[in-house]
């Protein structure tokens, strides 16, 4: 079942999005950091450092759960993918739910995302290449990701920031 919702997206257009020189500055600075679940520690940072190349940058104990190891690795521009391990806990798999993550887009220079693609392939993940700038897959524990080579603020040629 196809519908269309041009004129929907085009009425909240007209009432909420304005041009770069009116909207006013956000009030965020960035993303500090972005935080998922982990079920296996050693898996996760194979994955995002070994395979992705994203530097584990700290781990320590969780605050607000003993025995939780809470990790970061970094993406970038002082922005960080992070996670928890929640040992003692029934987790079940990646679930995507309303308010919930669909997927995480990270920016990647041209020759970094064929080389990344090329290293996922041969690891065997596999892969979805769409328009031949975004790059989408799963990590260890299902997350939904994307690599994506255009500049950060453009999606598709598009200006998005």
């Amino acid at each position: 079942m196809s519908t269309t919702r041009h004129a929907e997206w085009d009425a909240l257009r007209r009432a909420h999005l304005r041009s770069a020189d009116e909207r006013p500055a956000s009030s965020a600075r960035g993303v500090h950091h972005i935080a998922l679940l982990s079920r296996d520690v050693e898996a996760t940072i194979a994955f995002y450092q070994g395979l992705l190349e994203f530097p584990l940058t700290e781990l320590f104990e969780n605050r607000d759960y003993e025995g939780s190891t809470h990790f970061f690795f970094d993406i970038g521009h002082g922005n960080s993918l992070a996670f928890f391990d929640f040992p003692g806990l029934d987790l079940g798999p990646y679930a995507e739910v309303l308010g919930g993550l669909h997927h995480i887009a990270i920016s990647v220079a041209p020759d970094r995302w064929e080389h990344l693609r090329t290293k996922l392939v041969s690891a065997g993940v596999e892969v979805a290449n769409i328009s031949g700038s975004s790059l989408y897959f799963t990590g260890p524990d299902g997350e939904r990701l994307e690599l994506i080579s255009d500049p950060l603020g453009e999606m598709y040629g598009d200006t998005i920031g």
